[in-house]
This record gives C-alpha cells, structure tokens and sequence, in this order.
C-alpha cells in the first residue's frame, strides 16, 4: 500500500516581509520562537531552526523514509539543503537591518550515510569570516553521539536590501 504524507505551512509572504523589517539576529529568534513562521521548505522536509545566536545557527531534522534516495538512506539533496540553510542563517544572525545575503556556492562533503535509524540530526552553521560584501562560513551535520555525518562550506554575498529598510520597496 502506498504511503501519505500531508505537509501544511504557513504564508511565505509574511516571512519574507519581516526579514526586511530587523536584524538578522532578531528575525531569526522571531523564528526559534514561534511568532515568525519557518519557510515553506522547512515544513517540507520536516526541520527546523532550534538555536541562534550571533554567527551561529542551529537546526534539528528527524530523517524519515520519505527522505529516502533509492538505495535507501537520506537524498543528498536533504543534505545539503540542511548544510546550506546552517551556514545561510549563521551569516543572517550577523546583519544589521537594511542587509540581506544569499548563496554564491555550497561545497559539500558526504561522509556517513544518514538512516531512519540514525535518530535526530543537527546541522550547525557557523560564520568564519565576515567582510562588508562576502562571508564565509561551514555547516556539520551531527548525529546524537556527536559524529559528523556531512560537511559544508558556504561563501555568501551581501548586499543591501532594496528600498528604505523598511521592509517595504519603493518604485
């Protein structure tokens, strides 16, 4: 028989709408906290952000089947969405208002294969530089004993965000 699942979330737009209204840092605890809603893609695939702080995030996944790739064990493409959303929002936790950041590049590296059988994940990302236009930082993947199962590195740009800060643009 086959399997279901049924994922809800929350408006993407009001998320984003925020994110140009505060801090990094701020936003981010909005988050953790429960007044702001996760992206879409969290809901997904069923993670979410545990911890902030300044150039440090943390988040928490349970792998289930439906992450399954077919020689049965975790997708890579799971892998690195939990490395790259790490290491994005440990550069996020570090901008002030008016500053916004996306991905250049991810480098990932698969070292242990993750299983339902593996138990909860984290995916910590830490910034290890940060200029006024780029910054560099790394995401592990750990399982409870502490082992790493994936690593990552990430530069992302930097730039203003468009209008006055705000969170509202203006033509």
């Amino acid at each position: 028989m086959g399997r279901t699942r049924t994922i809800e979330w929350e408006d993407a737009g009001a998320t984003a709408r925020a994110a140009g209204t505060m801090a990094g840092l701020d936003f981010l605890r909005e988050m953790v906290a429960g007044r702001l809603p996760g992206p879409p893609i969290a809901a997904l695939l069923g993670f979410g952000l545990d911890e902030v702080e300044d150039g440090r995030a943390v988040f928490v996944f349970e792998p289930g089947e439906e992450h399954y790739n077919p020689i049965g064990s975790v997708h890579g493409g799971v892998y690195a969405t939990l490395l790259d959303s790490a290491a994005g929002c440990a550069v996020h936790s570090t901008l002030p208002l008016g500053t916004a950041y996306t991905s250049l590049d991810l480098s990932t590296r698969f070292l242990r294969p993750i299983t339902m059988s593996t138990g909860k994940v984290r995916a910590i990302g830490t910034v290890i530089s940060r200029g006024r236009r780029t910054a560099l930082a790394e995401a592990g993947l750990y399982d409870a004993e502490d082992r790493l199962l994936a690593h990552a590195t990430s530069t992302c740009m930097l730039f203003p965000v468009p209008g006055d800060g705000s969170g509202s643009t203006r033509a």
